[in-house]
């Protein structure tokens, strides 16, 4: 059996940038677990999952010449090669279709189990905790949380600018969790 040759991560970046196949596979099967991770985090189909993890380590190996080790470490590009070609794949339209078609018997059981142990928000009492918050608090609360509009829609709803509702935002969490514990 041949040894695997280890490699430094500057010898390692060296070795791809000249396109050394030994030096690929050496990558791939020292990185593979922990981008494979990173790609579940986002995407829970692990068919789907593998995929794009061979996606971005296709994608890692045609752009290795933009790595540059003075940014960061090469986990970190590969990191975020990987993520982005996650991020990637579910905004997609044909991942977002197939989520659409996908079908009812993936779920069933799911609902199921999860039906006696879901809360309403209203019986655990968080909309009448946030109700007690200041009043530009509780609208962003109310608008991001319970009605599910994103920073900048709430933005131009309540004309201020998205800092400040990121802001209101985090400091209304905080004044929760105070109410909570």
């Amino acid at each position: 059996m041949p040894e695997i040759k280890s490699y430094t991560e500057t010898e390692l970046t060296e070795a791809l940038k000249k396109r050394d196949n030994n030096a690929y596979n050496y990558l791939y099967h020292n990185y593979k677990g922990a981008l494979f991770t990173v790609i579940l985090q986002i995407i829970t189909d692990r068919e789907i999952a593998e995929d794009v993890l061979q996606e971005a380590f296709v994608t890692a190996w045609k752009n290795i010449e933009k790595y540059d080790a003075a940014k960061g470490r090469l986990f970190t590009w590969l990191f975020n090669v990987t993520r982005n070609c996650a991020i990637n794949t579910i905004r997609s339209k044909n991942y977002k279709a197939q989520q659409k078609n996908d079908s009812l018997d993936n779920y069933v059981t799911y609902v199921d189990e999860k039906d006696s142990t879901v809360l309403n928000i209203n019986q655990i009492g968080l909309r009448k905790q946030v109700h007690s918050l200041r009043e530009d608090y509780k609208n962003v609360v109310e608008l991001s949380y319970f009605n599910g509009f994103t920073h900048e829609e709430i933005s131009k709803i309540l004309n201020v600018p998205v800092g400040t509702v990121k802001t209101r935002l985090r400091n209304a969490l905080i004044e929760l969790r105070k109410q909570f514990v």
